[in-house]
């Protein structure tokens, strides 16, 4: 298999991300000290991944997914789960704290969707490269 490279930043024009969860963990790692909350990245097909974050406690109003010039931010500013009245913790072991994670997607990935599911925030990401960016074949006469 031939791989071209784009004259700029050397990635592979048909596998931009060369291993996906390595450039999400160097962007966190650029961006962000903590590691809350943890996450996976599910691999669905070539141009579709799901970043899985795992929010036990927190519901989607507490939630802000946003993307702004390709950078994807996810953010919790609860800190405080209110009881009903005349209940109290007497042990509290699940997370429930601030959290801003923010990392650059990669070239030609948009955000498709967002959602929570028993805990999960999951962030759909597809790749779209445009035809004119694409790989062609000439043929030779």
């Amino acid at each position: 298999m031939v791989y071209n490279r784009t004259p700029h930043t050397g990635r592979d024009l048909l596998f931009p991300f060369g291993s996906l969860a390595q450039e999400f963990e160097k962007a966190f790692n650029a961006t962000t000290t903590s590691t809350y909350p943890p996450y996976n990245v599910v691999q669905v097909d070539e141009d579709e991944w799901i970043l899985e974050f795992a929010v036990a406690g927190l519901n989607k109003n507490d939630l802000d997914v946003t993307v702004h010039k390709g950078v994807l931010t996810i953010k919790n500013d609860t800190t405080n789960v209110d009881l009903p009245e005349g209940q109290k913790y007497l042990h509290k072991g699940i997370a429930n704290r601030k959290f801003v994670r923010s990392f650059t997607l990669p070239e030609h990935t948009e955000v498709l969707k967002a959602e929570t599911r028993d805990g999960i925030l999951s962030i759909t990401l597809v790749r779209s490269v445009p035809e004119e960016k694409k790989p062609k074949s000439i043929k030779i006469d």
